[in-house]
Order: C-alpha cells, then sequence, then structure tokens
C-alpha cells in the first residue's frame, strides 16, 4: 500500500487494506478513494442488525466535508421556493397507510405542521420509553428548531435538522448530487483506518472529549456539555477524520439513501462480496412492521454509550424517511 499525493490538497495518509488513501477537495467536497471492508461489527456495543459481518467494496466518490449547514439549505429553499415535510399540514389518509390497522385518527391539532423536538427531562427515565425527550412541536421546523420562538439567526453554520429524507434527497438532486448510501457512508466514516471503532480511531468516548459534539452526563436529564455544545455545534467545529470529513460522529443523524430492514446484513453476508451496494429492495423494522424507514448514521449530540453509542462506525439507526427531528440532518455525495 502506499499514499498519494494530490496537489496541494493532500493531508497525511494512513495504511489500509485494499484501497490508495488521499484526500482532494472539489469545491466543498472530498474525494474518498474506494476500497473493501468488513462492514458491521460484533463488539460489545453492537446492536443485532450491525451482524453478520459482510464483505463490502465501494468506489471512489465525492463527500459533502461537512453535514448540510441551514446557510446551504436556505439557499436552496431560496432558489426553489421549496416546503418541507414538517411545514406542510398532515395527510391523515396518506399516514395511516403506514400504521398498525385501526389506528385512531389523532385530534386535528397533530395533524398541524410540526416536528418532533427533543425536550431534557427533569430527572432519571426509563430509556426505554423515547416518548419522554421526544415531543411532538405544532410549527418546529428547519427554521423554527424548537417551535414557534426559535430562530436560526445565529445557526446558520450549523447543520439543518427537522429535515426528511424526502427533503435531504430533493436538495442533493438540486445541488446535482444524492445521498450516501449506507456502505459509502460506514468506509468514509473509518477515515482510512484499519477496523476502527470511531472515527478518530479507539480510544473511548470517555477518553474522547472535544472528538465529536454528543452527549456527555447523564441521559436524557443532565448534559454537562464538557464538548462546549449543548445542542448543534457549527460544523467543522472538531478535528476531521482520516479523509478530511468534519462530524462523521456525533452533531446530527446523517440519511442514508438506503432502505433499513433489520436482516440486510444477513442477506448481503450470503451473497459473498458485496460491490457498490444499494441497500435493501424493502423496509423492514420488526417494532414498526408496517412503517417504511430509512438508515441514518453517525449519531448526534444525543448520544451517549447509556443510550444509543451511534458515534461508532458501525452503528445503526432508522427512522421513517416522513419524519424529521431535531438530531437528524444529511450530507450527500457525488459519484466520480
Amino acid at each position: 500500500m502506499h499514499c498519494i499525493t494530490i496537489l496541494i490538497f493532500t493531508h497525511g495518509c494512513t495504511k489500509h487494506s485494499s484501497k490508495e488513501s488521499g484526500t482532494i477537495h472539489y469545491g466543498q467536497m472530498v474525494l474518498v478513494p474506494g476500497g473493501s471492508f468488513t462492514m458491521g461489527s460484533t463488539g460489545a456495543q453492537a446492536s443485532p442488525d450491525e451482524s453478520p459481518l459482510h464483505e463490502v467494496k465501494v468506489d471512489s466518490f465525492y463527500m459533502d466535508m461537512h453535514e448540510v449547514t441551514n446557510r446551504q439549505f436556505a439557499e436552496f429553499v431560496a432558489n426553489t421556493n421549496y416546503v418541507t415535510v414538517a411545514e406542510k399540514n398532515i395527510n391523515w389518509e396518506k399516514m395511516k397507510i403506514n400504521l398498525p390497522p385501526g389506528t385512531p385518527k389523532p385530534a386535528e391539532n397533530i395533524l398541524q405542521p410540526g416536528s418532533v423536538v427533543f425536550q431534557a427531562t427533569d430527572g432519571p427515565v426509563s430509556l426505554a420509553d423515547e416518548t419522554q425527550w421526544w415531543v411532538w412541536t405544532i410549527g418546529a421546523n428547519w427554521k423554527y428548531p424548537t417551535g414557534p420562538g426559535s430562530n436560526i439567526d445565529d445557526k446558520m453554520d450549523h447543520p439543518v435538522v427537522h429535515v426528511a429524507w424526502d427533503d435531504a434527497a430533493a436538495y442533493a438532486q438540486w445541488a446535482g448530487k444524492r445521498l450516501p448510501t449506507e456502505a459509502e457512508w460506514e468506509w468514509a466514516a473509518r477515515g482510512a483506518l484499519d477496523n476502527p471503532i470511531y472515527p478518530w480511531g479507539n480510544v473511548s468516548v470517555s477518553q474522547s472529549a472535544g472528538k465529536a459534539n454528543f452527549w456527555q452526563g447523564m441521559f436524557p436529564y443532565e448534559n454537562t456539555v464538557k464538548d462546549g455544545h449543548y445542542g448543534t455545534a457549527p460544523v467543522k467545529s472538531y478535528l476531521p477524520n482520516g479523509y478530511g470529513l468534519y462530524d462523521m460522529a456525533g452533531n446530527v443523524w446523517e440519511w442514508c439513501s438506503d432502505l433499513y430492514h433489520f436482516q440486510s446484513y444477513g442477506i448481503a453476508a450470503k451473497k459473498g462480496v458485496s460491490f457498490n451496494p444499494q441497500g435493501p429492495a424493502s423496509s423492514l423494522d420488526p417494532n414498526e412492521p408496517h412503517m417504511p424507514k430509512r438508515v441514518i448514521r453517525g449519531g448526534s449530540y444525543l448520544c451517549n454509550d447509556s443510550y444509543c453509542s451511534g458515534y461508532r462506525v458501525s452503528k445503526r439507526m432508522r427512522s421513517s424517511q416522513d419524519t424529521g427531528l431535531s438530531h437528524t440532518g444529511f450530507r450527500c455525495v457525488k459519484s466520480i
């Protein structure tokens, strides 16, 4: 293996099997050299859907250096008059298709435009009941992240949030890009390191203050803010990984193009090496089998070892593709 130098844009290289490493900027994008890796994890913190391990090969691609910001998303909206999912009334007839049969229609105020906002609890609660810290908030959207009365005036360089998968895909198309596949995202997050647990290596989160924006303290009621940010942080607030990519752990979860299926890794493992996998043809979350979901990656400012450990490069999460939350954003990629 060897490192390649590309003009003045090259960062330091780290050896990794089956690839050449180097970094080149394409506007605000970074070249992620293609390569082969073992996708998934069987570590102590791994979820069942992170296994079995399976071999993947991806081609080179460009990836946004950082998560799409409010400033960038505002430019998209100004040029297209796009209206996000959170800014529209909820269509009950469409919504109930993805709910168990017989689900009663909610009150009319619940069907008004809005989004799901994190609200810290007053003290310890059962981590099995997420409704204790997620609150449906009428009027919350990307411009008003905590609801009416809030704004993004001083957060233009923070990642945009409250964007559903459709919103992210629309932005990507406008920008001449696309959303990353789950395999591309994990490969990029590894940052040219050999099988790292985190984008910065294997140093535990408890010893990694300043590496990323995540929850420090007792979730969901006490955040010590040792990393300097209670909520989202401006992009590029922390050091990048080996490819020059910022916030591949923490800050906000990032949408991938793949549908989520809890058995997708098992299916992939039976096929041998997967070349540029695009994800499963259908979605299935056994906890909510009626609701199509997409993969999100990277964890957020709410992640903590006691709750989700989403900052691990192999960690998978899923979210309803028609829902935005206050800790979910995205970044784009571009094929070469």
